[in-house]
């Protein structure tokens, strides 16, 4: 089992857990005022999955209102005959594979998840790209993730050679965010207005 696989990770615990805490406040209410905008969420699909392409096994997650869509995302990585995984959202890290809008069924705080059968944790290690969800990143790699934990145990899962990416807001681009131990930087950022690598 990797190390860390079923061991929770400190939380906002230490000053970067206070201006965390202080910077997903902030980020949310803007997110919250933020309209609609779907040729933005287009454009953002359209560098994601030019950043994906040639992945057989992506892993994401199905996006909530207030999110930068991932519905049209995993919708097109299906339709291409990519393997899309998809988070079962429970105490531990699970994964189920996406069949389609019909078999999305509500999850917990509202999230949606695969109806089918739960993978297990280890599963994650199919998937060649994962895309995270998250509030922030910088051009570094650095990523600030939504504050539950549930990524950081599940990347343990993860194979070395997987890259992952975060879609984001094009001004949630910062030039920094706060950072404990435990954070993995990303390898790409995706936005309505551009694609950032970041280096390695």
């Amino acid at each position: 089992m990797p190390t860390g696989a079923s061991e929770g990770q400190p939380r906002a615990t230490t000053s970067a857990g206070s201006a965390k805490a202080a910077l997903r406040t902030l980020l949310r209410a803007a997110r919250a005022a933020r309209p609609a905008d779907p040729a933005a969420d287009d454009a953002r699909t359209i560098r994601a999955l030019a950043a994906c392409a040639g992945a057989p096994v992506v892993a994401a997650y199905a996006s909530i209102p207030g999110e930068p869509s991932t519905t049209e995302l995993i919708e097109a990585l299906r339709l291409a005959d990519v393997k899309v995984l998809l988070p079962v959202l429970t105490g531990g890290s699970d994964w189920a594979w996406y069949t389609g809008p019909s078999g999305l069924v509500p999850g917990p705080r509202g999230i949606p998840r695969p109806d089918g059968t739960a993978l297990g944790p280890e599963s994650l290690r199919q998937a060649d790209w994962i895309w995270l969800p998250g509030l922030a990143g910088t051009a570094g790699g650095h990523r600030l993730g939504t504050g539950g934990g549930w990524y950081d145990r599940a990347l343990a899962w993860s194979k070395p050679s997987a890259r992952l990416g975060l879609m984001l807001f094009d001004d949630e681009v910062l030039d920094a965010v706060p950072l404990d131990p435990w954070d993995r930087d990303v390898h790409v950022l995706v936005t309505e207005l551009r694609r950032v690598d970041c280096p390695e």
